[in-house]
């Protein structure tokens, strides 16, 4: 019995020396990886707790204030969870203790040290040792165990725990070459982006630079710069984008957004919720959002740094007083994730980078750019090197010849065309109409057909004139009817001369009823026959494709069905002349008095070929038109020279040149700039 007892003993005792064993190298395995913090932390601590066969553990660390915070935890006590809690306080106190020793320890359960202020107020063994950093203290790991071991055990659980934490120390050190590293190479880009955006003093150049160079340093989606024009903010620099679309949707909720959010002064850090903004934040965010798809969304308002005196430390002392928030506001920064995920502390200290750059390189493009007649000085700049040196006489030259062409401009007189387009016209030509409401029931002829005067063209289907007919023919049966029964009783010889002196009567009403129904009658016929309509002249049917645009389709009195065209009779041009150019016009038929003035023009169809005509002055409309394509108008009546090679067909583009004499080539070239700066510029 005793000796099978040994062997499940020593059988026990050998698979847990494995198991320890596989766990140890599986903690030293995970300690030589850069697996995130979140992730290592507990794969080691519950590998540690499951090899000692303890309760549970925790693994605390300092933060940049050197504080304790608690990174994870395994089957901890509740009462030590609880921050404000007596329990929870004497275990930190131990803790900060034990940290400034930086030594190991087992704290037995319920002991108390320091007048009871701090010590183990657990039921438990607590085993703890310090976690190495580059030589110092980064934090520390605590198991729970179970008191019942004697003393050697108890000792051999803390050589175990220093074990384990010399090999977590190893991924410490990592992670914080890791961290340098990353630190470092946050800097050089840093280092890169001041650089750049203080390279450039214009605008433009400043703003891109800020939004591009900006996204590459935070890591994240989008980064846009606003500039603040009065009371409005406008998007001038979009990451990623060479040219802004002012007019698209997105741009213009962007433009919204920034303007509400400097209007408050505050800024603005969306990440989702809208619960603690104002209403007019909450309705341009929800806004920009839905068309842009952001995760989050930062806008910081942009202010003009305070300007501090190299060596003027009472200034600097003042500048660092001084509340931002008095300074002037001159745009706006907004930063966007939409499919990256930084944590918000990470967005802000990156984010507070740029800002800090951003902030001046804009004020000083703004200031300079500000400057009183800036492009001009900056024009002036450029062109300086054309006075210097060998490069002087060249100078020199090139600008008498410049004169000398200028002067020529004014000296040399040339034609003098105003252009207007139209169309070709017949001279005969006859519109088509309804007479009455109805439906086309058939169209007899097709774009082309040669007609005569009189020859059908639509036949028009009216039901409600088929209905009045039979009605009025219905009517006129009953009033028949009725006379002829009337004509049979006064024939009776039986009548009283009161019934006869009746019935004479009952039928002159009769007979007056039958004479109005039957001019109503031929009235209806009348229009019957005028559904068919015919047409006016001889000629030709010019409207395009009238089969397809009459047929079967309602009309309604007035409505033109066709245009008829005699083709072999004269041509006219009717030109749209742009009001602007009137009184050029109107000038030129003054000077030219009673002789009509010359035209050129071309038919579009056959713009190789110049024909000539002549336009009398009163065959100028003394009434302006709106043109769907020119604007205001005036309709000119050109007479063509000649009709050979003319293409006769209705409708024709053409584009004249009305001859108006001769000016000076300066002002035959220039004179509509001139007119659009003083309309638009000195007006």
């Amino acid at each position: 019995m005793s000796t099978n007892q040994g062997s499940v003993s020593q059988e026990t005792l050998e698979q847990t020396k494995s198991l320890i064993k596989t766990l140890v190298s599986e903690i030293s395995d995970l300690s030589k990886t850069d697996t995130p913090a979140d992730q290592f932390y507990p794969a080691v601590l519950q590998r540690i707790v499951q090899a000692l066969a303890a309760i549970g553990g925790a693994v605390w660390l300092l933060d940049d204030q050197r504080r304790l915070r608690l990174a994870y935890q395994l089957n901890m006590a509740e009462s030590l969870l609880d921050q404000d809690g007596e329990d929870s306080q004497k275990h930190g106190r131990l803790l900060m203790r034990m940290l400034s020793n930086k030594a190991s320890e087992l704290v037995p359960p319920g002991a108390m040290m320091g007048d009871g202020q701090e010590g183990n107020p657990t039921r438990y063994l607590l085993v703890i040792s310090p976690l190495q950093s580059n030589k110092e203290v980064a934090g520390m790991i605590e198991v729970f165990q179970r008191p019942e071991a004697p003393p050697p055990t108890q000792r051999g659980y803390l050589r175990f725990l220093e074990q384990m934490c010399q090999l977590i120390s190893g991924w410490l050190k990592s992670q914080t070459l890791q961290r340098v590293s990353g630190r470092q190479q946050l800097w050089q880009q840093a280092d890169q982006f001041a650089r750049l955006v203080h390279n450039n003093l214009e605008l433009r150049d400043t703003a891109f630079t800020i939004a591009n160079e900006g996204r590459r340093l935070i890591e994240c989606d989008r980064v846009s710069v606003a500039t603040c024009h009065g009371r409005s903010t406008k998007v001038i620099a979009i990451s990623g984008q060479d040219t802004i679309e002012n007019r698209s949707n997105i741009v213009s909720a962007l433009n919204r957004l920034a303007t509400r959010v400097v209007a408050a002064g505050e800024p603005l850090w969306y990440d989702g919720s809208t619960e603690d903004l104002p209403p007019q934040l909450e309705e341009a965010i929800e806004e920009y959002v839905d068309l842009s798809h952001g995760r989050t969304v930062t806008v910081l308002p942009i202010r003009r740094p305070e300007l501090v005196v190299e060596g003027d430390i009472q200034s600097k002392q003042t500048s660092q007083r001084e509340d931002n928030s008095q300074r002037e506001i001159i745009g706006a920064l907004i930063v966007e994730q939409i499919e990256t995920q930084l944590s918000r502390d990470v967005l802000q200290s990156r984010v507070d980078l740029v800002y800090e750059h951003s902030c001046r390189a804009l004020a000083n493009s703004l200031s300079h750019n500000n400057l009183f007649l800036m492009p001009v000085w900056r024009a002036l700049g450029r062109a300086s090197w054309m006075f210097r040196g060998d490069a002087r006489q060249k100078t020199l030259a090139i600008g008498g010849l410049a004169l000398a062409a200028i002067a020529g401009l004014f000296l040399y007189k040339i034609d003098f065309d105003l252009r207007a387009s139209g169309e070709l016209k017949p001279e005969v030509e006859r519109q088509v109409f309804a007479i009455t409401d109805g439906e086309v029931e058939e169209v007899l002829v097709d774009t082309g057909d040669m007609v005569k005067a009189g020859d059908p063209l639509v036949r028009l289907k009216d039901t409600n004139l088929e209905v009045q007919l039979e009605d009025v023919f219905g009517k006129m049966q009953t009033a028949l009817k009725q006379k002829q029964s009337i004509s049979y009783q006064r024939g009776s010889r039986t009548l009283s001369d009161i019934e006869r002196n009746r019935l004479a009567g009952e039928e002159a009403e009769v007979d007056e009823q039958l004479r109005s129904y039957k001019a109503e009658y031929e009235l209806l016929k009348e229009k019957k026959a005028g559904l068919v309509r015919t047409a006016p002249i001889d000629g030709m049917v010019v409207t395009w494709d009238v089969k397809r645009l009459l047929r079967s389709r309602p009309v309604v009195t007035g409505q033109v069905l066709m245009a008829i065209a005699d083709s072999s009779k004269d041509w006219y041009l009717e030109l749209d002349m742009p009001e602007k150019r009137m009184r050029y016009l109107d000038k030129a038929v003054a000077t030219n008095g009673e002789q009509p003035l010359p035209v050129e023009f071309i038919q579009t169809t056959n713009p190789s070929v110049r024909f000539t005509g002549k336009l009398s002055a009163d065959a100028i409309h003394q009434r302006a038109e709106v043109h769907p394509e020119e604007g205001a108008t005036v309709k000119l009546r050109v007479e063509p020279s000649t009709m050979q090679e003319l293409s006769r067909r209705p409708g024709a583009r053409v584009t004249a040149n009305v001859k108006c004499g001769k000016e000076s080539a300066a002002f035959v070239w220039f004179h509509e700039i001139v007119e659009w700066v003083y309309s638009n510029l000195l007006f």
